[in-house]
C-alpha cells in the first residue's frame, strides 16, 4: 500500500572514470531527454529531470577501479521514461554523440513486443534504456 510517502528517486549518483571524455555524451543525451543542467563542479555534473529528481555523474578520487562492467554485481543499467518520438530521435542520432544501440537486431522491441525502448551503451560500457511510456 502506498500512502504517498514514497514516490520515487530523489537522485542517483554514478561514479565514472575519465569524466572529461564522457561528459559530451551525457550532456547530449540529457539535453535530448529534456533534463536541465543542475549542478556543475570540477569533478562532476548533474541534470534535473522534469519530475525534480536528478542524476549525478562524478569522477571521485575514491573510485576503486577505472573499469565499469555492467555484468558485475551492482548497477546494470538505468531505465528512463520518455516518449516514442524521443526514443526514435535519440536512437537515430546517438551514434554521432558517443552512444551505440544495443540489441539492434531487435530494436525497438528488444524488451518484448509490447515494450518500445532503445538500449544505448557508451564507449565506457554504461547502458541507458530509454522506455517509451
Amino acid at each position: 500500500m502506498n500512502d504517498g510517502t514514497v514516490s520515487g528517486f530523489h537522485h542517483v549518483e554514478l561514479w565514472l572514470h575519465d569524466l572529461g571524455d564522457q561528459l559530451p555524451a551525457w550532456d547530449w543525451l540529457f539535453e535530448r531527454l529534456g533534463w536541465t543542467p543542475y549542478q556543475d563542479w570540477q569533478h562532476g555534473r548533474s541534470w534535473r529531470a522534469p519530475d525534480g529528481s536528478y542524476l549525478v555523474i562524478e569522477e571521485s578520487p575514491d573510485l576503486a577501479t577505472d573499469v565499469f562492467d555492467r555484468t558485475r554485481a551492482g548497477v546494470n543499467h538505468l531505465a528512463l521514461n520518455t516518449t516514442r518520438d524521443a526514443v526514435d530521435a535519440i536512437t537515430a542520432a546517438c551514434g554521432d554523440h558517443g552512444w551505440s544501440v544495443l540489441f539492434g537486431d531487435r530494436h525497438p522491441h528488444a524488451g518484448g513486443p509490447d515494450h518500445y525502448a532503445a538500449y544505448l551503451e557508451n564507449a565506457y560500457g554504461f547502458e541507458i534504456e530509454l522506455v517509451a511510456t
